[in-house]
């Protein structure tokens, strides 16, 4: 991990205010340059090297897996420094977010500082049509200002659940369960009349005949590691739970 074009560090002494000229440019952001590498599992050769990087990137589903790989193993690193330095304010990364997703091979040193023999940027937007990728974008927006607005609030339970699919994508199946247990309390209170739909009711009917079932797995949770078909009950429920808040969202607009 390197970080890129770094302003110069504060003073450790706090200094008065300075006025500015109204033209002003802002500072220049840094940028954290971050490479994963499967160090477990070398090329035999240059040529099955290239030869690999070939295959991955002209097939779409293996780059998918690769970039995914790489973003899990980052995002478990930075879960684990989140832990260590006691700061929750640590963000989950996501591919759209970076400004460039690369894929490549390389050596030693060289590699370690991210400059490749040879590598390939992906587009990890490519299979989002340009409506539908302005869609995604301005719906978060539009919501955003809402909330901001007062317009309208945000429940208890998104951010739960939002916690729960953070852990359960990053493999911390206990952690999910304990999650899922009172997020899915809190959207049984909080949207049981939230739209009049009947998939809505369906759904939230199915979700209070099982709220036994996300009881059971945080008990377990607590004593250690959830048996497989456990974990498997907890993502069935949270994406019922997730299905819910996205029908809210949508028949809301």
């Amino acid at each position: 991990m390197k970080t890129l074009g770094t302003p110069p560090s504060p003073p450790r002494r706090r200094r008065r205010s300075r006025r500015l000229e109204a033209e002003a440019e802002p500072p220049s952001l840094a940028l954290t340059r971050v490479t994963t590498v499967r160090a477990s599992d070398p090329f035999s050769s240059a040529e099955a090297a290239a030869h690999w990087l070939d295959e991955a990137t002209e097939a779409e589903d293996t780059t998918d897996v690769l970039v995914a790989e790489g973003l899990d193993l980052l995002n478990r690193a930075l879960h684990a420094y989140a832990v260590a330095a006691a700061d929750a304010r640590i963000p989950i990364l996501t591919a759209e977010r970076a400004v460039a997703v690369r894929l490549g091979y390389g050596e030693g040193e060289a590699l370690a500082a991210s400059r490749f023999e040879a590598a390939d940027e992906i587009d990890v937007r490519a299979g989002i049509s340009r409506r539908r990728r302005r869609e995604e974008d301005l719906r978060p927006q539009e919501r955003l200002a809402a909330v901001l607005g007062g317009r309208e609030r945000a429940d208890v339970c998104e951010t739960l659940l939002l916690r729960a699919r953070a852990d359960l994508d990053a493999g911390r199946g206990r952690e999910a369960a304990l999650q899922l247990r009172v997020g899915l309390e809190a959207l049984l209170a909080e949207l049981r009349d939230a739209i009049s739909d009947p998939d809505h009711s369906e759904d939230m009917t199915t979700l209070s005949e099982r709220r036994a079932e996300a009881g059971e797995a945080a008990n377990l949770a607590l004593g250690g590691e959830l048996p497989a078909a456990r974990g498997e009950q907890v993502r069935e429920l949270l994406e019922i739970c997730e299905r819910v808040l996205r029908r809210r969202r949508i028949l809301r607009e």
